[in-house]
């Protein structure tokens, strides 16, 4: 066992993928020489060169276009999005290229680029700097969607994005970065696959979904939780597109309450595809609506604002009385 940073973890696994495949490459913007503005590729190109770790100009529709020709000639390029308000300028090719030439080719051509998007807040950041678009690309069909919460999971999720034909889009929590867990890096038995959700903590009386982020707030707010009685379970979804539905259906099914979190506004939000499928598929088994805690239908505020902004576990813990008073 290693005790590795969530930044660390990301990085090993990076590196791992590198050793084993040498048609994977790296490519954005500060990845090399600095090692990145979170230092997630910290010493990749000193180890494997320039040539496998590149230092883009600042333009990501051109990380994005050429990773994809370079998809095409049979590379692996993993693309770093410096920071999620920056990954518009490429959603063109991500959204009218990248999702769809594979089944424009009837599956012939495979396209197995990961685009890295550090995500989310509370990093005490500028504007632009604080995003969170999963919804964009869970929406955009073609893409697999997926979100790390913690450094074992950072650990496998990269090497399994990476070794998939399908375009990923990777999500990473910024402000975990630099929280530190075990990780068992001589064994791949433990290894869950990259579409599965977890019980990160089992639970009778409500059930919590959550991914990046939010997942620790979760957890803090079921052991909170604990004090009024109630036992609250805690699914870290891990990949958003495809859902692991018969995990999470069971979960509903079993409290017959269920809270949605994230860190994106609620109006429209992913939280809201969530509460749609359990609604249609466990009607007659819930004991009030499916709610949802989330951040504000407001552009994302300046630092100073933030906490106010961030769901926390008090507002969690709201939701969840709210579903108990029905």
């Amino acid at each position: 066992m290693t005790i590795m940073s969530l930044s660390k973890a990301l990085n090993e696994g990076m590196r791992q993928a590198m050793e084993d495949d040498p048609k994977v490459l790296i490519m954005g913007e500060d990845v090399g020489k600095l090692g990145g503005v979170f230092r997630v590729t910290d010493g990749l190109q000193k180890d494997f060169g320039e040539d496998r770790v590149i230092d883009t100009p600042l333009a990501e529709s051109g990380i994005i276009g050429t990773a994809i020709g370079l998809a095409l000639r049979g590379y692996r390029p993993v693309c770093e999005i410096q920071f999620d308000g920056f990954v518009f300028p490429a959603a063109d090719q991500i959204i009218t290229q990248l999702a769809k030439m594979p089944m424009r080719s009837l599956g012939a051509i495979k396209l197995p680029v990961v685009v890295r998007i550090p995500c989310g807040g509370g990093i005490g950041a500028v504007e632009h700097h604080s995003e969170s678009p999963e919804a964009y690309f869970t929406h955009t069909a073609g893409l697999r969607v997926v979100a790390c919460s913690n450094p074992a999971d950072a650990y496998t999720m990269i090497q399994q994005a990476i070794r998939s034909d399908d375009p990923v889009i990777f999500f990473e929590p910024k402000r975990r970065y630099w929280e530190k867990a075990d990780i068992d890096t001589d064994s791949t038995e433990w290894w869950p696959p990259l579409h599965a959700a977890k019980v990160v903590r089992p639970g009778t009386d409500a059930t919590l979904l959550a991914y990046g982020p939010m997942v620790k707030t979760c957890l803090e707010a079921a052991t909170a939780a604990e004090d009024d009685g109630r036992s609250l379970e805690v699914i870290d979804l891990r990949s958003l597109n495809p859902l692991d539905e018969p995990l999470v259906l069971e979960s509903a099914r079993r409290t017959g309450r269920v809270v949605v979190v994230h860190e994106a506004p609620v109006n429209n939000g992913f939280g809201a595809e969530l509460a749609a499928r359990i609604t249609e598929q466990c009607f007659y088994h819930l004991e009030s609506p499916v709610l949802r805690a989330g951040g504000f239908s407001t552009p994302y505020p300046p630092s100073k604002l933030e906490e106010h902004y961030l769901p926390d576990l008090d507002r969690v813990l709201d939701a969840v009385d709210r579903a108990f008073g029905y």
